[in-house]
């Protein structure tokens, strides 16, 4: 078990890593025309300019070198483009529905997962267990994040039934595991070139990839799953925020997510001609009080005073205030918060003995109430560190702001801090361990606020066993609920997931919180 928590923290620090890596330039490189894929029918019909009126043409935030599904992070991207799919996909409440599995069950150490019958790649060729234990053996070979996966033993019972023994340890996560994209299925014997030409059985097929630029897909016309709406799709690539408003109103493209607050303010002003769907999504805002330097009542006063609202609006729809760290349409966001009370927040500190000097700043034996605000200038939290600072200030409590580029090697790593603000993926596979492991569990990577609790530990335990959805949910809320009435924590906001559409558009993961989806056959324009 110590080897998977291990690569399961692995995980969460790559995931911020790769994020801050990704604005790399754009770089001219030969264009791969797809070959292998039988489906892949008239390339015409994927131009976007020309006589393809039913081709969805939209921007792409980044463009990465290589379609190899189970390398790095490339397999969010083929999901986008709807090449590819994992066993197993989730919906619009982060729940793990089934895809290319039709179901996965879990007796202690053992589960059981069923295909779907029917189900082929866009050459033909049946995906069958072997062929899925194959894909899982290479996607733990060549994925370090997923290295644990090759500790298991996976056996093809028949064509359509595989079991997986996950060893002396129940592993209960392993479903919403094979949800994430990159354990995308490929027919690893027909594809003669992984990083550009992979055969895949989603909705559509390759048929031109400019590596680190913009990529073309045609309607799968084998696709097992039924009708494709689309004839296909352009994803041009377009990293900076104005170029994709322009090309929104100039009609260039049909829609795009990652919307920015200015561009927001924009279509919001034209109903008619442009739609918005917004949903939180997985990437929180959060702040550590330091339990070491920090009384109970000085706790309380600040989570008492954070007014998420307020934050929220000043951000211009790009957050939604938090609750938890989670989306609220997930079961495992059911957390009880005070409400902004200033007036409380006050008496707090009166009651422990602190009074308000001439100068409206609390005091104590002498010593002023002044924080370290400790932040770093990414996702919007150096106006998150203003805006905290303002309002603690308006109550009594004075602070200074501490900015450092690297949390990870100065404040996280030290502790010395007051309030450090953080932001990070809570969610990225639909299910709430993987937060709760980083941030609350003894020894954790971010616990460094001084927060223990046996009780709280203890469900934490429990929780890396339990196997049953609602189960987890519960105990997660029971884990999340002790963390926020300790004051250890406070949860401020979620990026929203929006998405602007022309009107007769939908269909674009829009209404999903997570990042890696885009078109689907049900896509229409």
């Amino acid at each position: 078990m110590k080897k998977r928590l291990t690569a399961f923290l692995l995980v969460i620090c790559m995931f911020a890593a790769v994020f801050t890596a990704c604005g790399s330039n754009q770089e001219e490189n030969t264009a791969a025309t797809g070959s292998s894929s039988a489906a892949s029918a008239d390339s015409q019909k994927a131009k976007g300019n020309e006589e393809g009126d039913n081709v969805l043409k939209t921007a792409a935030s980044f463009a990465y070198p290589s379609l190899d599904v189970h390398k790095e992070y490339y397999g969010w991207y083929t999901s986008i483009y709807g090449l590819s799919e994992a066993l197993f996909k989730f919906d619009e409440s982060a729940t793990a529905v089934d895809c290319l599995a039709e179901d996965a069950e879990a007796d202690g150490t053992k589960w059981t997962i069923t295909l779907k019958d029917g189900v082929t790649f866009s050459n033909g060729d049946p995906l069958t267990a072997d062929v899925v234990i194959q894909n899982i053996q290479r996607l733990a070979e060549v994925n370090e994040r997923f290295s644990y996966l090759g500790d298991f033993t996976w056996t093809a019972e028949d064509d359509l039934t595989i079991t997986v023994d996950t060893g002396a340890d129940v592993y209960p996560m392993l479903k919403n595991d094979l949800a994430s994209p990159e354990a995308g299925m490929i027919d690893l014997d027909a594809t003669k070139d992984f990083d550009k030409d992979p055969v895949c059985t989603g909705p559509f097929v390759i048929t031109e990839f400019n590596p680190e630029g913009d990529v073309t897909v045609a309607r799968n016309e084998n696709y097992w799953g039924g009708d494709v709406k689309l004839d296909g799709a352009v994803f041009y690539y377009m990293q900076e925020d104005d170029p994709k408003l322009l090309a929104m109103q100039s009609g260039e493209i049909d829609c795009y997510n990652s919307v920015s607050s200015g561009a927001l303010e924009v279509y919001e002003k034209e109903p008619d001609k442009y739609h918005v769907e917004s949903v939180a999504g997985t990437r929180l805002q959060y702040y550590i009080l330091n339990e070491n330097r920090l009384d109970d009542s000085v706790r309380a006063a600040i989570n008492l005073t954070v007014d998420k609202e307020a934050i929220a609006e000043y951000l211009k729809g790009t957050v939604s205030a938090a609750t938890s760290p989670y989306p609220a349409s997930t079961a495992y966001s059911n957390i009880t918060i005070p409400a902004v009370d200033a007036e409380q927040a006050k008496k707090l500190l009166e009651d422990d003995g602190y009074t308000l000097g001439q100068d409206g700043i609390y005091e104590k034996d002498g010593n002023k109430l002044k924080l370290n605000i400790c932040y770093y200038a990414a996702r919007s939290l150096d106006t998150l560190a203003v805006l905290i600072q303002e309002q603690l200030k308006a109550i009594g409590i004075d602070s200074y702001l501490t900015v450092e580029e690297d949390p990870d090697s100065t404040y996280i790593a030290t502790a010395d801090f007051d309030l450090a603000l953080y932001c990070m993926i809570s969610d990225k596979c639909g299910d709430p361990q993987y937060f709760i492991d980083s941030t609350l569990a003894d020894g954790a990577y971010y616990n460094v606020g001084g927060f223990k609790n046996d009780e709280c530990q203890a469900m934490i335990e429990q929780l890396r066993v339990e196997v049953d959805p609602d189960k987890r949910a519960e105990l997660a809320n029971q884990i999340i609920q002790i963390a926020v009435d300790d004051n250890a924590f406070g949860y401020v906001g979620l990026f929203n997931h929006t998405t602007v559409m022309k009107p007769g558009v939908s269909g674009f993961a829009e209404k999903i919180p997570f990042d890696f989806y885009g078109v689907d056959a049900n896509t229409v324009k």
